[in-house]
This record gives C-alpha cells, structure tokens and sequence, in this order.
C-alpha cells in the first residue's frame, strides 16, 4: 500500500508540474498574440485549448464570425488531411476578398490570426514559431 501512495504522490506531483507548465505556455503565448496583434494588418486573434479561450478582435461586432471562421478552418483542415491523407497539417491560410486567416496549432492550443490580406503571414508564423 505504501507504494501505490506514492505513486498516487508523484502522479499528483507530475500533473501539477504539468498545469503550471502548460499555464506558463499559455501565459507566454497570450503575451506574444498581444505583440502580434500590433503588427501591420492584424486584425485580431482567438488562443483556444482544451480550458480556455482568448478573443481579441478590433471590431467586436464581428467576434462570433471570426470564431465560427477559425472553428470551421481547423475542422476543414483535419478533413482534407484525412481525405487526401496528408498527415498533419502545419498551418491553415484562408484568404478572402479583403481578409485572410493563418490558423494553426501549437502545443494543442488553437490559434488563428486574422488580418488584412496584406499582412505578411511569414512574419507572423515566425514570431509564433519562437515560442
């Protein structure tokens, strides 16, 4: 008995090491949005995991729009990765008549960024990719 205590302890230990780690990324992701946001030709952006969701989007009025945008990008995505079988997808670019989103997913958090279609996305996918 005295072993499963343990390993009850150290399953607790190691979950709650990971909750503050993942707040941490999360902290750290949210912060580096708020830098992109600023960027030439962003709009705004959602942050959505598994806890949570961050919207930060100029024009409010068009908050539950960008949000259907972005679930419908991903979901679209994992379609066509299956159908056409080509594995994981990195990133997500829909581009409409004036605006455009990068979706994509990093470290299971759901990101899309929406801005101007002519925002550069590289830049963007860069910044992220440092995180």
């Amino acid at each position: 008995m005295v072993k499963k205590k343990k390993s009850v302890q150290e399953a607790t230990a190691m979950a709650e090491s990971r909750a503050v780690e993942d707040a941490m990324s999360v902290s750290k992701m949210r912060a580096s949005l708020k830098e992109i946001k600023k960027f030439d030709g962003v709009i705004g952006y959602i942050l959505r995991n598994s806890t949570s969701a961050a919207i930060d989007i100029k024009d409010s009025t068009k908050i539950m729009d960008y949000a259907v945008l972005s679930s419908s990008a991903f979901d679209a995505g994992e379609e066509f990765s299956e159908l056409f079988d080509l594995g994981g997808i990195e990133n997500i670019v829909i581009e409409g008549k004036d605006v455009k989103v990068l979706s994509l997913t990093i470290n299971e958090n759901n990101i899309s960024i929406f801005m101007e279609k002519n925002a550069d996305c590289n830049k963007i996918l860069r910044k992220l990719r440092e995180l």
